[in-house]
């Protein structure tokens, strides 16, 4: 398949391909990044973290293969459905066949709306979501998850560690180097380089947990949780009224991190394949996971992140990196080493991937040449920015809007209903 445009800032752009052994460290690369995060859910809510590496490789090539290789994403173990399916999980009558038929029902959700927009199109996308509206909501995107990586830089099961921020702020630091002083194939790697790094600083202050790694076995099947084929089947409406809500907010997250890719790639996915396509392929991919008894998935700000520091955008690393998932899935030493991985490793990291996000936002904001003497554009920035940085939370009933998605709605709102001038300047 061959692209009409080319990026020429890219250093490979989205329809290049590596040589084997470049392609093997870039998508070592993203399957790093994103692994502490995807399986921090499963963790999290109790279900087996190798089916979420497996459900996110498999909802990856799905997602990549219904958009027509055209968009460099990689779907990971979303975190807004935490609640829920640690809910879900905590009950013995419900587990893993209820957060399962819970993720089938967002992706129908998914594709409901895709269906939806193929018909009317998607040109109400630049009303609905212009650059005062996006650049704001993109630097939400980064900046919401800052407090994440500033607590896994500090705490220690709760305590705070100068060891931590000691490995946190040296792996920092290394990746910085690495990105800014290495040439060749060396220099299209730093994040994986700032990872090894930090996991060999983190042996040295002894907080890798090497038992874990002892005692895996090599080969390990993962707890796979097929929904509707138990010999008595139960459908859990509890489920899919609890997490069914949950479909909206992570779509505007869907609609954000395009914004992104858009900016970084030089094209406009709303438009090829289309906002249907690609809502289309996160719906599929959803139900793929669901199908396996995974966490739903979505696309990965972390993974957006290296895409925009290496410029590297080929989507045949990005599918490289979700069949290294899928086969990690099964190798239990080398899934205990990657679990493994400490989160001041991860934290480091992040210092620089979730800034890189939010600079994104504000990089549309200056390429738009938004004017913030206007009291319209600086009112719609600032509620975005303080509601979801700040992480206001919206309850009622079961269903709950928080952070970016709630200061989306807001900039929304605002967009449509404050004229283009104040009063006093007018």
């Amino acid at each position: 398949m061959e692209q009409e445009f080319r990026n020429n800032d890219a250093v490979l752009d989205i329809m290049d391909k590596p040589n084997f052994l470049q392609g093997l460290g870039l998508s070592f690369q993203h399957l790093f990044t994103m692994f502490g995060a995807t399986v921090l859910v499963p963790i999290i809510v109790g279900i087996d973290p190798s089916v979420a590496l497996m459900s996110s490789g498999i909802g990856t090539l799905v997602y990549l293969f219904t958009t027509g290789a055209k968009i460099p994403a990689y779907l990971g173990s979303s975190f807004a459905f935490i609640p829920a399916m640690k809910l879900l999980m905590s009950n013995p009558e419900a587990g893993y066949g209820a957060v399962a038929q819970g993720a089938f029902t967002t992706g129908l959700i998914y594709i409901l709306v895709s269906l939806v927009i193929k018909k009317i199109g998607s040109d109400w996308i630049g009303r609905v979501l212009p650059p005062i509206v996006v650049g704001p909501v993109v630097m939400v995107i980064g900046l919401g998850l800052a407090s994440n990586a500033a607590q896994n830089a500090m705490m220690d099961n709760g305590n705070y560690s100068i060891k931590y921020i000691a490995v946190a702020l040296l792996t920092l630091v290394l990746t910085i180097i690495f990105n800014m002083f290495l040439k060749g194939f060396l220099g299209l790697i730093p994040i994986l380089l700032g990872i090894v790094s930090g996991y060999i600083i983190s042996l040295g202050f002894g907080i890798v947990d090497i038992q874990a790694i002892e005692a895996a076995q090599w080969f390990s099947l993962p707890d796979i949780h097929i929904p509707f084929l138990q010999y008595r089947p139960v459908f859990h409406w509890n489920a899919v009224l609890m997490m069914a809500p949950i479909a909206f907010v992570t779509m505007t997250e869907h609609v954000g991190h395009i914004s992104v890719l858009n900016k970084l790639t030089k094209r406009n996915f709303f438009e090829n394949p289309g906002l249907d396509r690609t809502l289309l392929g996160d719906g599929l991919a959803q139900i793929t996971a669901g199908l396996v008894g995974g966490p739903p998935v979505t696309s990965y700000g972390e993974n957006i992140g290296v895409l925009a520091i290496t410029r590297i955008h080929s989507v045949f690393v990005l599918g490289g990196a979700a069949a290294l998932a899928i086969i990690l899935s099964f190798v239990g030493k080398v899934s205990a080493v990657i679990l493994s991985i400490p989160g001041p490793v991860i934290a480091g990291i992040s210092f620089i991937l979730f800034g890189v996000i939010a600079s994104s936002g504000m990089k549309i904001i200056i390429d738009n040449k938004i004017d913030f003497d206007q009291k319209r554009n600086l009112i719609i920035a600032s509620v975005i920015l303080v509601i979801g940085i700040g992480g206001l939370v919206l309850k009622a009933g079961t269903f709950e809007l928080e952070g970016m998605a709630l200061a989306t709605l807001f900039g929304i709102i605002l967009n449509f209903v404050l004229p283009q001038k104040a009063a006093s300047e007018a």
